[in-house]
């Protein structure tokens, strides 16, 4: 987020022209996709506002100019791919990443209304499904996914069917938006939220939910507490 007096120096900040691109194109009767009829190029502008003589555009001038803008005002994904990245589409307005979490132990923190201890609990596999505003997580069995693998109901608190209720973990997107930070940063959203409530389903486990996530601090996860999601296996999701 732009902090006030920075939004403020860049309103009060004067910008002048200092180039110019100029596109040309055949003038055709039938509306052709084909772009083989256009020309680009490039004017420069001086301190009188006058312009230079054109040259023609390469394409390292378009390359560096794309990848400027881009890192300045795009919000794409980029980087090295994890390998637990399942499958992600970064395009503005589409965003959809899909990746998992092996089973583990991790820190949960959980309101005192709960009587569950903040501490490291044991954990199935978790899937997790993350959009431009919104976050699903599944468990899975499996020692590690594969597209037929089964989803369960994930076991935690402030989850409704796959839904994530994102209440009170204050976390900023990651300004250098690689593949990692936007993970972790989906993460930390979930695993740093004070757990509270349970989801508008009632307990996502066969028993209490307070005691299986207890019966966990000390020994692995009961795999046999989790319930299946309609059937739903995870190829149905990878779309």
């Amino acid at each position: 987020m732009i902090e006030t007096n920075e939004l403020t120096r860049r309103l009060r900040t004067l910008l002048y022209p200092r180039a110019a691109l100029i596109v040309y194109a055949e003038e055709k009767e039938s509306h052709n996709t084909d772009d083989n009829g256009y020309f680009i190029e490039v004017r420069d502008i001086d301190e009188n506002g006058t312009m230079g003589e054109g040259r023609p555009v390469t394409v390292e001038f378009m390359n560096e100019l794309v990848r400027g803008y881009s890192e300045r005002h795009s919000a794409t994904s980029y980087g090295r791919i994890p390998s637990n990245l399942l499958w992600f589409d970064p395009r503005k307005g589409s965003e959809r990443y899909i990746w998992y979490n092996p089973p583990q132990k991790r820190m949960m923190f959980f309101h005192d209304i709960l009587k569950i201890e903040s501490a490291e609990y044991n954990l199935p596999g978790v899937i997790y499904e993350a959009g431009e505003n919104r976050l699903n997580v599944y468990a899975y069995k499996d020692a590690e996914p594969t597209d037929d693998t089964d989803l369960f109901a994930a076991p935690f608190f402030n989850v409704t069917g796959a839904s994530v209720c994102l209440g009170s973990a204050k976390i900023e997107k990651p300004k250098d938006l690689t593949y990692t930070n936007l993970l972790e940063y989906w993460e930390k959203r979930f695993w740093l939220t004070e757990f509270s409530h349970l989801g508008g389903n009632g307990n996502p486990t066969k028993s209490n939910l307070v005691l299986v996530t207890k019966a966990a601090k000390d020994k692995p996860f009961d795999l046999d507490e989790l319930q299946p999601l309609k059937k739903l296996k995870l190829k149905d999701i990878l779309r």
